[in-house]
């Protein structure tokens, strides 16, 4: 009876209407709330799976980037695994009501990426960066590289030498180690961090946070300051009228630290950073970050069988 009603609700036996993705996302999106919302009250009823074969039987425009509204069993997790998953879930709340509440954002620049940024001091975070920007892909190639991929980032990001997935959490959480890369020039030195990272989604946007976690941290790595990421949102929204182009948002606040070195005053190197230099310097790395991907988002994409575009199999 499920199944049936399912099907009559979202329109699926009439070809006019499965020729609507938006309105087929949108159907979804309600059923699975209101089934899910069945799931974790207790129904015995209804099986966990239901939301995933609504995906499967609405196509594969939602299928292509899953609904992300969590585990419903968190009985299955340990207390360390339940803290990652209320330090992620409390990352997205926090940035949900910064985008959605009025906030006095200033016009910062306009990058040569197109992107335009802008900066708002937030309580309990300092300065927060935004930078938005329109990329000629859709949300769920972005989702993938961003969230699912997350360890190949340095291939096509310089500005890191290393990203590990430590834990994953259920489907929506990981605890990931990131290093940057070394540079000559660079202002601030090298750093790593140690985050959790959590998905979400609301309606058509996908919603990837990030907050610094302090549950059995990594040692700092040699060579390293042990940075900390006070949030970080980025907001994948499919264009109106263009599901195959992305609105790209992005919240950025960090604590660069200072080594211990320069808080005992022996030496600058890597050590206390002017805010004059923070304020450049975090915008510069969204920028630069939004020029990678980008470039990696034009390369080709290589074959299947593992040769690149052109080459033949001479074997």
């Amino acid at each position: 009876m499920l199944r049936a009603t399912v099907k009559l609700c979202c329109g699926i036996a009439h070809d006019h209407l499965r020729r609507l993705p938006g309105l087929k996302i949108t159907a979804v999106a309600a059923i699975q709330k209101d089934v899910r919302g069945l799931v974790v009250r207790g129904s015995r009823r209804l099986p966990s799976k239901i939301p995933h074969y609504i995906q499967r039987l609405m196509g594969k425009e939602t299928a292509a980037c899953p609904e992300l509204a969590g585990d419903v069993n968190p009985g299955r997790f340990s207390s360390v695994d339940r803290s990652y998953i209320a330090q992620g879930e409390t990352a997205l709340q926090r940035a949900l009501s910064i985008l959605q509440q009025p906030t006095s954002w200033q016009a910062e620049t306009t990058l040569d990426t197109g992107a335009t940024v802008s900066s708002a001091a937030l309580p309990g975070l300092g300065k927060v960066f935004r930078v938005e920007v329109v990329l000629a892909v859709p949300v769920a190639r972005l989702h993938r590289e961003l969230f699912e991929r997350i360890e190949q980032m340095p291939q096509w990001n310089p500005t890191l030498s290393r990203v590990k997935v430590l834990q994953r959490v259920g489907t929506d959480t990981l605890v990931t180690h990131e290093v940057t890369a070394p540079s000559p020039g660079n202002l601030v030195g090298q750093r790593d961090f140690v985050s959790v990272r959590h998905r979400g989604r609301k309606e058509t946007a996908v919603y990837l946070v990030g907050t610094a976690t302090h549950l059995e941290p990594l040692p700092s790595q040699e060579g390293c300051i042990r940075a900390e990421s006070r949030l970080s949102c980025i907001v994948l929204q499919p264009l109106a009228g263009d599901p195959g182009r992305t609105r790209f948002t992005w919240l950025l606040s960090m604590d660069l630290k200072a080594s211990a070195a320069a808080l005992l005053g022996v030496g600058q190197r890597g050590g206390w950073i002017p805010a004059s230099v923070i304020n450049r310097v975090l915008p510069q790395s969204q920028a630069d970050f939004i020029q990678h991907l980008r470039r990696h988002l034009s390369a080709p994409k290589p074959r299947e069988d593992g040769l690149c575009p052109g080459t033949q199999d001479t074997t």
